[in-house]
């Protein structure tokens, strides 16, 4: 009978155990910039330290470490080229998720992961433990880090937001608010794809000001077709729309406070408009799902939380509104549809 090649589950767990490891190694290399510096050829670990400012022997043992996962690859002569998966943290390309490892390895990120336990323990959110103010609140006094938060939702956005506009028919719709929108990168993609409609961006003050210098609205097939509006979603949102959509906004908060804004959308809303909130739909069983790990880092940054079909279903029922249906897309996230009840 051949012997089994699948590990022992020991060396299983400890990759599992380790896994902070590699998290860690993939922020210094996005740090560093070294996928950008591979980006014309490949270099020595001697050449690569000169270019990007590091210890080259320290350099070539964190690179031989990633190259083990197949980010990067050692060939002839000790010189380490880039893989289809190291590209993807070049920070000039589509897609790029280079600016999301930076935010989410940073320390204040990391440092509350760190106090998990407490929010497994409580229902807390570790992160209000770990820095005596909330995540946002810390965001807001905390100007270089809030920007790099932008540039991160911008980065993961880049590889779900075309599969979001081409999943919906947003051409249905004459006004579309994005609630909690960040810069605009969400909102400029479906306009960019439906040039009919029209396109209110909405955040705080501070966000739709920063909004204006990140370029997405600014293109001139776009800029005569959206506005900027700035608030908090807890108080209003902007009234007379046919849309509202929602990306990584309600996973943000506690029922309560999601109930506050799905409510404020409905009081807002036209006649037969349409809210959309795009996130994760947990399915359920034991498969893999990027979903009930995000879900994890909801519970100890923020308190929110990730959610199936049932629970977006009664959260809308509680706001007055009904779930009319869950649309896939092409990447992880769902579209879930609803009119007032």
């Amino acid at each position: 009978m051949p012997r089994s090649r699948r590990p022992p589950l020991q060396q299983t767990m400890l990759g599992h155990i380790t896994g902070y490891w590699t998290a860690q190694l993939v922020f210094v290399a996005a740090k560093l910039g070294i996928a950008d510096a591979l980006a014309k050829g490949p270099l020595t670990a001697d050449a690569l330290a000169k270019r990007v400012g590091a210890h080259a022997p320290s350099l070539r043992r964190v690179l031989r470490a990633l190259a083990a996962h197949g980010i990067f690859k050692e060939g002839p002569g000790g010189r380490f080229r880039l893989t289809p998966l190291a590209e993807t943290l070049r920070g000039d390309r589509p897609g790029s998720l280079r600016s999301f490892a930076l935010m989410m390895v940073d320390g204040y990120n990391w440092h509350a992961w760190g106090a998990l336990e407490h929010s497994v323990r409580t229902g807390e959110p570790a992160f209000d433990r770990v820095h005596s103010v909330p995540v946002f609140r810390y965001l807001e006094q905390h100007p270089e880090e809030e920007r790099a938060f932008a540039a991160s939702m911008a980065s993961i956005s880049g590889t779900e937001n075309a599969a979001i506009a081409r999943a919906y028919p947003f051409a249905r719709l004459r006004r579309l608010v994005d609630v909690g929108g960040a810069h605009g990168h969400l909102l400029a993609t479906i306009l960019r794809r439906h040039r009919r409609l029209h396109g209110v961006l909405y955040d705080q003050p501070q966000v739709v000001r920063a909004a204006a210098e990140s370029g997405f609205l600014s293109a001139p097939e776009i800029s005569g077709r959206c506005e900027t509006i700035g608030g908090s979603f807890f108080d209003s949102v902007p009234a007379g729309a046919d849309g509202y959509i929602m990306k990584y906004i309600i996973h943000d908060w506690d029922d309560d406070r999601c109930i506050r804004i799905l409510s404020n959308c409905r009081d807002a809303m036209a006649q037969d408009a349409k809210v959309l909130i795009v996130e994760h739909v947990i399915s359920p069983g034991n498969a893999p799902d990027w979903g009930k790990q995000l879900d994890m880092n909801m519970l100890a940054l923020t308190g929110g939380r990730e959610r199936t079909r049932e629970e977006f279903r009664d959260l809308l029922a509680r706001a007055g509104l009904a779930l009319r249906r869950v649309l896939p897309t092409a990447c992880p996230l769902g579209i879930v549809e609803a009119t007032r009840a």
